[in-house]
């Protein structure tokens, strides 16, 4: 393990004012303070001082100085710190499952004076305090460090060129028109057996229905779906968008006994249905993959459709 960083101290400081008014090379205050040199050479520049009302004389680089300049920096970045009372309500947010993202741009569209970024809240819950409260899991991933998220694993299937998702209509595409949804499948560990749970987004209004299934195989999978959609009208279940996967290989006893057509995404192109595709990924923070799905009633996963439905959109307004 590498050793930790610390911020440069009072005394280092004034040592390096003194080295820095004798032209003592920065290579060599990092060897005597045991510092990288580019820790040095980023210190003087960003607390080099000057003022324009008297001579260049007074230019410089002094400790005292480049302490308070430190520290002024630092306390204008913890904005979270120095207001408790937002930091309560942005806590209270995350608690409700709220991303920062989705907390931040609420602010703005409410016209809160006193606000935050998003990138701001994400360094306040991977502070020092934040890390305390353990907030981190009360993001969608649960994740105890900002890593970039894993390539999700793609699988293929055949399917007719007629279903194809070029052939879609323009209408749909564009979410011109009402009732076309976008359907996957969310897994859970092989342990946990074959249940798990199939998610329908409505393209336009995004409004998100959750469904407990007890098989992966295709036919209690789209019997599942026939019986979600089949006393809605027509209008509102117009078409779905799959993947190719092999669960959905049962469409023709869709489109048959509901009137709904299919449409199936390019070959290893999940993305073409980025709408479900995004939902789960929110919906991954009260289904982690690691969960047991048994214990879960079909109560209970309703009831997870009704915070997605109930939580404000950046893309709705």
């Amino acid at each position: 393990m590498g050793a930790v960083y610390t911020q440069l101290s009072m005394q280092e400081r004034r040592r390096i004012e003194d080295w820095w008014h004798a032209k003592v090379p920065v290579a060599e205050m990092a060897r005597v303070l045991k510092r990288h040199k580019s820790t040095i050479f980023r210190e003087i520049k960003r607390n080099f001082w000057a003022d324009d009302a008297f001579s260049k004389k007074y230019a410089g680089y002094f400790g005292m100085a480049a302490h308070q300049f430190t520290q002024r920096r630092r306390s204008t970045q913890r904005k979270l710190i120095r207001y408790p009372d937002l930091c309560n309500r942005v806590i209270e947010h995350l608690k409700n499952g709220w991303t920062p993202e989705q907390i931040g741009n609420r602010m703005i569209f409410d016209g809160v004076k006193q606000r935050v970024c998003q990138e701001t809240i994400y360094r306040h819950i991977y502070s020092k305090e934040g890390m305390a409260q353990e907030l981190w899991w009360y993001l969608p991933l649960h994740r105890k460090n900002r890593t970039p998220r894993r390539a999700r694993k793609r699988r293929k299937a055949n399917f007719d060129r007629e279903v194809s998702i070029l052939f879609r209509p323009d209408d749909v595409a564009h979410r011109r028109e009402f009732g076309h949804w976008e359907g996957d499948l969310m897994l859970f560990e092989q342990k946990r057996g074959q249940t798990n749970v199939i998610s329908l987004v409505e393209r336009v209004s995004r409004f998100t229905v959750t469904l407990k299934n007890p098989s992966k195989r295709t036919k209690p999978v789209m019997g599942k779906i026939m019986k979600a959609i089949k006393d809605l009208p027509y209008v509102a279940r117009r078409s779905i968008t799959f993947d190719r996967g092999s669960e959905f290989i049962s469409w023709p006893h869709l489109q048959a006994k509901t009137g709904t057509q299919t449409w199936f995404c390019d070959p290893s192109s999940p993305w073409q249905k980025g709408t479900v595709e995004n939902t789960n990924r929110r919906a991954r923070r009260w289904l982690p993959r690691k969960r047991d799905i048994r214990q879960l009633t079909d109560h209970d996963i309703k009831e997870i459709s009704d915070r997605l439905n109930n939580t404000t959109r950046k893309c709705l307004g």
